[in-house]
């Protein structure tokens, strides 16, 4: 389960999946280390990544990242690493099991939300996550809507 955070804690983000919120119900968040190797965090930090495509499973015991894009490091010669490699997601055993039962119910699935740093280490904030409909997007679009026209006129008074 995600660590609650401090009204006062800013994170530096180094890559932000903005559509998943729109396209996606959150259900439970998590964050989760993950394993990188020495030319992917130089490229995090020069804030050169790509969740936006990416989605997390859960295959063999493991979370695994997948189809998220960490470019090349410019001055990794032979050393550098594959841009778009699965990448290891670090989470204790029992978020790991409460993940797969969750998973293999039908409609859910794992969203990357962001990448950002925390004391140092570069975490990644995962949702348990079910798909919206057309239908719930124009509703949410509408309630939000709402709220701002009833703010408006609640000033206006």
């Amino acid at each position: 389960m995600a660590r609650p955070r401090a009204p006062s804690e800013k994170l530096r983000v180094a890559a932000e999946n903005r559509k998943a919120r729109h396209d996606y119900f959150l259900e439970e968040l998590f964050e989760a280390g993950i394993m990188l190797t020495g030319t992917e965090v130089k490229s995090l930090r020069a804030g050169q990544a790509t969740i936006a495509e990416s989605y997390a499973e859960v295959a063999g015991g493991e979370a695994w990242l997948v189809n998220a894009t960490i470019p090349e490091w410019s001055h990794g010669n032979r050393f550098n690493h594959e841009p778009r490699r699965p990448r290891k997601l670090l989470l204790h055993a029992e978020e790991i099991r409460r993940l797969i039962g969750k998973v293999e119910q039908r409609g859910y699935t794992l969203v990357p939300l962001d990448m950002h740093y925390r004391n140092g280490r570069i975490k990644l904030e995962i949702g348990l996550a079910r798909g919206k409909k057309l239908h719930d997007k124009r509703e949410v679009e509408r309630q939000r809507e709402w709220e701002r026209e009833r703010q408006r006129l609640l000033r206006v008074r």
